[in-house]
């Protein structure tokens, strides 16, 4: 399924708007949207929300053969998931050229840098060594998806700590959490991607575009640098040439953003450091926006269930055994019940003898009724028709 195509209207809005510096979100051209990460309850689980993009990076591991090539070190294995949850452009089960482009940059930006050292993933030389896979899904598709992963990639890095292995011979044991505590991966730096994107031919440019902005754009430039300003890789595609000074004005800015990032996601890795330690909560319900529901919530309180059946029996065994009560038959007062009924006689008599008042001409009437003037005449004939009747027997 293809996306929406943009309008005439609405491309000329969004060039006119970007000519005159202003962005459809009030952002300034080199701000970058909100950023928000959080970690999951298992380590190597991270969540990141950049504006309306959301991406979910989760680390594993397992014992693997190393290759032939390089007995010695680890392997790093990267994949990019685009469902159809985060854009209806995307297609389940079907590699688009998008994934592969944002796998093989992000290969080139975390594997190929060489943050990690591969070296310390090594068990048994030539047998057994740590393969980490390192598995990036698309959430929501709001622009910038690159970025969005490469900061969830190596913010799960981090946060990663593969089980502890001992060797006795030539059996390889692999410890739980629980007997020994887990290793976190070595890690020199950090390398995170910066997209840049032009407009007009490279006049004008943008930093973090948002998918709008993706769809009118005219090239886009992903320079991934570390804090310490040295470029890990860059790639340019879109076909528009740009010179030399452009160039170099988006690596000042990316080391800009790259430093205030790393800032971020340190800070972010001490505080869950810090929940956990403290035995607080965490994990993705942290990273849920407070709507109407949602906001008035208030912390469980802890009940302590450990001897509850026990107190309950005791307190049944314990109890009192209450007196059994014996219903006092009812005696009723002599003459009450002649009382009530005269008192109750003397009452209706007082009404029917005002209802008797109130409505005697209306009962006289009804007894002697008047006769209407057509009654009347129809007596004066009854009356000649007998005395005729009577004459006539006569």
């Amino acid at each position: 399924m293809k996306d929406t195509p943009l309008s005439n209207c609405e491309r000329d809005f969004l060039l006119k708007a970007i000519e005159e510096k202003k962005r459809l979100d009030g952002r300034q051209t080199y701000d970058y949207r909100k950023m928000k990460i959080t970690f999951g309850t298992d380590y190597g689980c991270c969540f990141v929300d950049l504006g309306k993009t959301r991406v979910m990076a989760q680390v594993s591991g397992e014992l693997v053969a190393p290759k032939e090539n390089r007995p010695n070190e680890g392997i790093m294995f990267f994949n990019i998931e685009l469902s159809p949850m985060a854009s209806p452009a995307f297609e389940q089960g079907r590699q688009s050229e998008l994934s592969v482009k944002l796998n093989r940059q992000l290969e080139r930006c975390l594997r190929n840098s060489k943050c990690i050292d591969t070296e310390s993933l090594c068990v048994v030389s030539g047998e057994k060594v740590w393969q980490i896979r390192v598995d990036v899904h698309m959430l929501n598709h709001d622009g910038n998806l690159m970025d969005a992963a490469s900061i969830a990639a190596i913010t799960a890095l981090c946060h990663f700590k593969r089980p502890d292995v001992g060797i006795q011979g030539d059996e390889v044991t692999v410890y739980s959490p629980e007997e020994r505590d887990p290793i976190p991966l070595s890690i020199y730096h950090m390398p995170i991607s910066v997209s840049f994107s032009f407009f007009q031919q490279g006049t004008y440019l943008l930093v973090d575009p948002c998918e709008r902005e993706e769809r009118v754009m005219d090239g886009l430039l992903m320079i991934a640098m570390n804090k310490h300003r040295e470029i890990c890789s860059i790639q340019s595609s879109g076909g528009i040439m740009l010179l030399k000074e452009q160039v170099m004005r988006c690596s000042k800015i990316a080391s800009v953003k790259v430093s205030e990032i790393t800032e971020l996601i340190s800070k972010a890795l001490e505080n869950d450091k810090r929940a956990r330690k403290a035995g607080g909560r965490c994990g993705f319900a942290e990273s849920m926006p407070q709507e109407r529901i949602t906001a008035l919530k208030t912390d469980e309180t802890s009940v302590e269930m450990t001897d509850a059946s026990e107190r309950a029996n005791d307190i049944v065994e314990n109890a009192e055994v209450p007196p059994q009560t014996v219903p006092s038959p009812v005696v009723p007062a002599p003459g009450v019940g002649q009382e009530m009924w005269l008192r109750y006689l003397t009452v209706k008599r007082r009404k029917w003898s005002f209802f008797i008042q109130k409505h005697r001409t209306n009962l006289l009437k009804m007894q002697h009724p008047v006769p209407t003037r057509r009654g009347q005449k129809r007596q004066n004939k009854d009356r000649k028709n007998e005395s005729k009747n009577s004459l006539n027997c006569i």
